[in-house]
């Protein structure tokens, strides 16, 4: 038994190293993932469309997977905090379709994988305002209410689908098989779409400031990109709405309705920046924020399961 344990213990441990080992040039960290089988990399997505489908279906019917398609949830717990947001007709709008095309997301994933029940989420009011808290490196007064009004729904918008096609952008070189990359493009095709139509419309009311807390939108997604770039501990992956007009495209305009690197193309993440940030903790191996008890799927599992220090 002792001998078993041992063995299940170090093929685990030989599993993690393939994500903790990273190579590092002109500091920028490049991943060394790639004898990850393509179903561990496809599965991981799906704690982040989880989030965006439950998000946007609450957001914009009031309820979510367990009434639209509770086959998806194969009995994971209900989301906790979500509501139905008091949004515009045209946010509304714009809003369900991104639901349902979330729907979709979690389709065709599991045409390919087997993949897991839903994570426990929590989208709470209280959950968005924490984010936002950490944001602004203060809390504020009064607690951000996703769900109070379409421009806060957009705001907390900007929040989710970003991490989630950043993600996609870091998987696609490392999957093997053409079906999987095909897939993969596919999902970053309309996740980046999401991003873009978010970013756009909150670029339209940029100087907008939000009540009643007196910031501008343009402020919000500034604070909030330098949040995840802190908790991300791999440099810039993240740009607001407004940069100096040197960080801007071509270092020619300050504009940035859509972020990208010097060359105007678009970041990657790993799956352990990723968790570093959806988790809020700016660590994979401590689960809370938006995953109260972690993500799920083996690549999540590995990094709960075995602290740094067990190593």
């Amino acid at each position: 038994m002792a001998l078993l344990i041992s063995n299940n213990a170090a093929a685990i441990v030989a599993y993690l190293l393939l994500f903790f080992v990273s190579n590092y040039c002109s500091g920028e960290a490049k991943s060394t993932i790639t004898k990850v089988p393509d179903n561990d990399l496809l599965e991981f997505p799906l704690n982040l469309e989880y989030l965006e489908a439950e998000f946007f279906l609450y957001g914009s019917l009031g309820y979510g997977l367990d009434k639209v398609a509770p086959n998806l949830t194969l009995g994971g717990p209900t989301p906790i905090g979500a509501k139905k947001a008091n949004l515009d007709p045209a946010t509304k709008d714009i809003v369900k379709q991104f639901a349902w095309q979330e729907v979709g997301h979690l389709r065709a994933i599991k045409r390919k994988v087997k993949g897991f029940p839903r994570p426990l989420l929590d989208l709470s009011p209280k959950s968005f305002a924490g984010v936002i808290d950490k944001a602004f490196g203060k809390p504020l007064s009064p607690c951000f209410d996703p769900y109070a009004s379409s421009i806060n729904f957009l705001i907390a918008s900007y929040i989710i689908p970003y991490v989630g096609l950043t993600g996609y952008v870091g998987a696609n070189p490392n999957l093997k098989d053409a079906s999987s990359r095909k897939l993969v493009a596919g999902l970053l095709a309309v996740e980046s779409g999401q991003d873009a139509v978010i970013r756009t419309l909150l670029y339209q009311s940029r100087e907008e400031k939000v009540k009643p807390y007196g910031i501008t939108v343009a402020e919000f997604t500034n604070r909030i990109s330098e949040l995840r770039n802190k908790l991300g501990h791999q440099g810039v992956k993240d740009e607001g709405l407004v940069v100096p007009k040197a960080e801007g495209a071509e270092g020619k305009i300050g504009g940035n309705v859509l972020a990208g690197d010097e060359f105007s193309v678009g970041y990657a993440r790993t799956p352990e920046e990723i968790l570093r940030i959806v988790y809020g903790s700016g660590t994979a191996h401590a689960p809370g924020g938006f995953y109260p008890k972690g993500a799920d799927g083996r690549i999540a599992r590995s990094f709960i399961r075995y602290l740094p220090s067990t190593l």
